[in-house]
């Protein structure tokens, strides 16, 4: 994956119009191209096949002018050659870096470099002897350097950003490789020409800096005891699959003596228009888009693949343990194995993971969760398309060893043996699937999402859109006795425990010359789709008067938006207070998830709002609380009555809230064993406001063992005796609504004053400065902080522009520099943030993730980057037709339109700054965007905020950037 690391975990989205059957049709279009249709599917998707066997899947939503598109082949890591894992991930890195036509200024001269290249890496790859590696590895890098002359890096991207896509990335899983893009309607043809050309070869250019990207994040996967677990699971469950014994992003060994011959090879295999789809959702015309597609789609060859050779797991008869150690909090993770997501035990699986774990009423739910008999809990199931596994894991509360939270899981599915759970239960979790669908078919994602689901697992669209009937037949009876046969001691079971890993191979640093990046090269390719006209898109912009109803209930006001789509509510009260204004606020909100009234239990409570396919929360920011009521609207007067009667005959709990105490101190202490809550909160924090901030000014343990839990009930009743907004967004109307807040909705004869708020003053950062926290992790990260001007308009606009053109993007000057050019950090990235509040100052704010020994080169060239201005007329064009493409082509609807507005408020407008974005991205020159750097970036006090070992930062270098502070975990969390 390009910019961010992370296991795509996709279940099958089936989308239903809930009837009980459907009915496959093959019809013809008007330019007569066959396609397949299912009677009943509410996407009313059309599956097209080429001559040449290139699935096409589209569906039609018009919500905005744009169309999300994924490119899905069907290949991922399960097919790398066992000599050469991680192959699928690096080709999926490898396919960003263009081909003959996309990216090269001289292919001819590029080409004969390229090849010598390859054969480098062959004759590196048989070599053992280190001193002859090293010397391999010197004219690699030498070759390399001329051939990256004859390169234009990210040419792709840049495309991308011309042709106003978002969201480009892609990402390697077990059995699919799948390239995203999200792009505006009117830009189709020329996607669908650049991807056909994309795809139509590899051309592994700058592979040695790439290369080097997939180290740095081989080594932020050996940082995250997440993916230990997850690995050390699977090796446990899988030992002959593939799901088991190689993993996606591959071996150190592999890494290190990576072929571009195996690599030519498997794309040559894998990516041929048979075993591709192409998936899109959107503003669409069917009839026209299959036109397009097959027109630069179509010639290319089809060619035979071998069908995947399924390794047959042999059953688990007792517990396979394994033990992983980190840093990190400890964790219980335990799963069982299944037949693939085809099956009927897949379905059946995934429907015993939802009575255990449905956020609301499952068993662990109420029973765990709920009565706070561990810290947290949960259930997930996972349909493959070879093997499926249910993973169910707990993290223990103070005092509870992992042993114990295991058996808390286990004992959960000895209830469902034991049909020890309600019978309207099942009925709930359908309605549930159905309320889901609902939401996901308001989103281009979840629907061309769908389409990748069934094809990966090759199951029809028909047996997709119907698997909700399948749930709809299944007893209670048949999960009991699918329960006794499949959940026994046949599992294998992760004990992740805090201590130091010494098992730990990190990929050392080679070295590399950096390589030019020629931005301001452009290719005949490049030249002619960027020339090519294409029909206009004119922005809409929000006109909050038109868009939004304002209206008035009892003196609180109303702002109102129709949901015209579904029968889907959300509901809103909104407070302008929060836990600035009382600690004990946020406490005592948070106490309400543990409490019933003297009616209902609080687990008596969540069942019956499942029941009712609703569900409620109250939430609390540093100045605000959120009341939030959704659902069905069927059920919209019984879920409103529900809460309102909840809120205001709430019952204190002592035992709960002493085992909620004990659980806030417990996360407490696992925040300090957490990498990313150290730097992004406790040391930011720290930096910005000093020894009292937001983040360290809590309740003490005294405090919090101190609190009578009938004062925080108290506090959780007032909450509605303040004033307050109601945000609407349903099918009722207006009038309707009202009529609903006549009957449940109390509201005071005169409501309370707010208290006063507390200020943090924000720290003047007079001096460069380093603040240093240690940490036992392979890689470093860093965090470089400048304090720049209070808030305003005029800079909150233009900083959009600035920030797109020189860190916000893979296009950018920042990424092209750093990663692409200097193979530095995996991540990286700089920008100028304007503050979210209009008492706030804006901030300069830098992110390196890096290996230990490139921090300070990586430090270097982030600085150099700030004090010299790269000026780039090809990277500054870019970045104008990706800020206005995306204003033309984006909406403001739904909630969003809600919340946009609420957003203005915060900065006393009744408008958004899109259309001065807009107007002033139309007339903005790349002088300004230099005025802008030379202002805010060049010469400015800089922090530097450094998370990693002492064995591997090297201190005493970073001595170079300030005085450099050791802090210790006490200082930075106040506790």
């Amino acid at each position: 994956m390009r910019k961010i690391n992370i296991i795509v975990l996709t279940l099958l989205v089936s989308l239903s119009s809930f009837a009980q059957s459907f009915t496959t049709k093959k019809l013809t279009d008007k330019n007569g191209y066959s396609y397949e249709t299912v009677e009943g599917d509410p996407l009313k998707a059309r599956i097209y096949t080429l001559k040449n066997g290139l699935k096409v899947y589209l569906s039609v939503y018009k919500d905005e002018p744009r169309i999300q598109t994924y490119v899905a082949i069907k290949a991922g890591s399960k097919s790398d050659p066992a000599d050469a894992t991680g192959l699928a991930h690096y080709l999926e890195h490898i396919l960003f870096k263009g081909t003959s036509k996309i990216g090269s200024s001289d292919w001819e001269t590029e080409s004969k470099l390229l090849t010598d290249i390859e054969a480098l890496y062959e004759t590196y790859r048989g070599t053992k002897d280190s001193v002859e590696r090293v010397a391999i590895y010197h004219q690699i890098d030498s070759v390399s350097g001329v051939a990256a002359t004859y390169a234009i890096a990210n040419e792709y991207d840049k495309l991308m950003s011309n042709v106003g896509a978002s969201g480009t990335n892609a990402y390697t899983f077990f059995e699919q490789t799948v390239y995203i893009n999200d792009i505006p309607a009117n830009q189709l043809n020329k996607w669908v020409e650049i991807e056909a050309e994309r795809f139509g070869e590899v051309v592994p250019r700058l592979f040695h800096t790439e290369l080097e990207a997939v180290y740095e994040e081989k080594n932020r996967g050996v940082d995250s005891d997440r993916r230990k677990v997850w690995e050390s699971l699977l090796e446990g469950m899988f030992q002959k699959h593939q799901y088991g014994t190689q993993t996606t992003i591959g071996t150190v060994e592999h890494l290190q003596n990576p072929s571009i011959t195996e690599i030519k090879k498997y794309f040559y295999k894998y990516y041929v228009p048979n075993n591709m789809a192409i998936c899109l959702s959107g503003d669409l015309d069917p009839e026209l888009t299959i036109q397009q597609i097959d027109k630069y789609w179509g010639a290319k060859k089809t060619k035979p693949v071998a069908p995947f050779v399924v390794a047959k797991e042999s059953p688990i008869q007792k517990p396979i343990v394994r033990e992983v150690v980190g840093p990190d909090a400890e964790n219980v993770t335990l799963g069982f194995r299944f037949p693939g997501k085809a099956s009927k035990e897949a379905v059946m699986m995934e429907l015993v993971s939802m009575i255990l774990s449905n956020s609301q009423a499952g068993l662990i739910d109420l029973n765990l969760n709920q009565q706070q008999k561990v810290l947290g809990a949960y259930s997930y199931p996972l349909r493959l398309k070879d093997y499926s596994l249910q993973m169910l894991s707990a993290s223990p509360k103070t005092g509870q060893s992992l042993e114990e939270a295991r058996d808390l899981l286990l004992s959960q599915l000895e209830l469902i043996k034991q049909g020890k759970f309600d019978d309207w239960l099942i009925p709930a979790i359908v309605n549930d699937y159905k309320k889901s669908q609902m939401l996901e078919m308001e989103s281009n994602k979840a629907r061309a999402t769908s389409f990748v689901s069934a094809f990966v697992a090759d199951i029809p669209w028909e047996q997709a859109v119907s698997e909700i009937a399948t749930l709809e037949k299944i007893t209670k009876q048949e999960i009991v006795d699918f329960a006794k046969a499949n959940y026994k001691a046949n599992y294998v079971i992760v004990y992740k425990r805090t201590g130091v890993d010494t098992t730990i191979v990190r990929v050392p640093k080679p070295t590399i010359t950096p390589v030019e990046v020629n931005r301001e090269k452009q290719s005949p390719f490049y030249v002619r789709l960027t020339e090519e006209p294409v029909s206009e898109i004119k922005p809409v912009f929000v006109d909050f008067k038109k868009d939004i109803t304002f209206s008035e209930f009892k003196g609180l006001p109303i702002h109102y938006k129709a949901n015209t789509e579904n029968t889907r509510f959300n509901l809103y009260y909104i407070l302008d207070m929060g836990s600035r204004h009382s600690k004990e606020l946020s406490l005592a909100v948070g106490y309400l998830d543990f409490l019933g009234t003297d009616k209902y239990s609080a687990e008596d409570l969540k069942k019956e709002f499942y029941k009712l396919g609703c569900e409620y929360g109250v939430m609390t920011s540093d100045d605000q609380v959120y009341v939030t009521l959704s659902g069905l609207n069927k059920n919209f007067d019984k879920a409103l009555s529900l809460f309102e009667n909840f809120l205001a005959k709430v019952q204190p709990n002592q035992e709960a809230y002493e085992e909620m105490v004990g659980r806030i101190l417990k996360s407490r202490e696992d925040a300090k064993l957490n990498k990313g809550t150290i730097l992004q909160k406790a040391m930011l924090n720290h930096v910005i406001y000093g020894e009292k901030s937001p983040f360290t000014d809590v309740l003490s343990a005294e405090q919090l063992k101190a609190i009578q839990p009938q004062d925080l009930v108290n506090k959780a009743k007032d909450i509605l005796q303040y004033k307050h907004r109601i945000l609407y967004y349903g099918p009722a109307s207006v009038d309707g609504l009202k009529k609903s807040l006549e009957k449940y909705h109390k509201v005071p004869a005169k409501f309370k004053a707010y208290p006063e708020k507390t200020i943090y003053p924000e720290k003047e950062l007079k001096e460069n400065k380093v603040y240093f926290v240690n940490y036992d992790m392979v890689q470093a990260e860093l965090l470089m902080i400048s304090r720049s001007k209070p808030y305003s308009e005029t800079l909150d606009v233009q900083a959009d522009l600035f920030n797109e053109y020189f860190g916000g993007s893979m296009g950018s000057i920042v990424f092209q520099e750093l990663r692409e050019s200097k193979a530095l950090a995996y991540s990286v990235r700089s920008q100028y943030n304007t503050a979210g509040k209009p008492d706030k100052s804006n901030y300069v704010v830098s992110y390196i993730g890096s290996q230990a020994d490139k921090l300070k080169q990586a430090v270097d060239g982030m600085i150099e980057l700030h004090q010299n201005f790269k000026s780039s007329d090809v990277a500054f064009a870019n970045a104008k037709d990706a800020i206005l493409s995306g204003i033309e082509t984006n909406r403001t609807t739904k909630t969003g339109v809600l919340f946009a507005y609420e957003g203005a408020q915060e900065f006393n407008r009744d408008y958004t700054l899109t259309k001065q974005l807009y107007d002033y991205t139309q007339k903005a020159t790349l002088k300004d965007i230099e005025a802008f750097h030379q202002t805010y970036f060049k010469d400015q006090t800089r922090v530097l905020l450094v998370i990693g070992s002492k064995e591997h930062v090297d201190l005493e270098a970073l001595k170079q950037y300030g005085e450099v502070v050791e802090l210790t975990l006490e200082e930075v969390f106040g506790y």
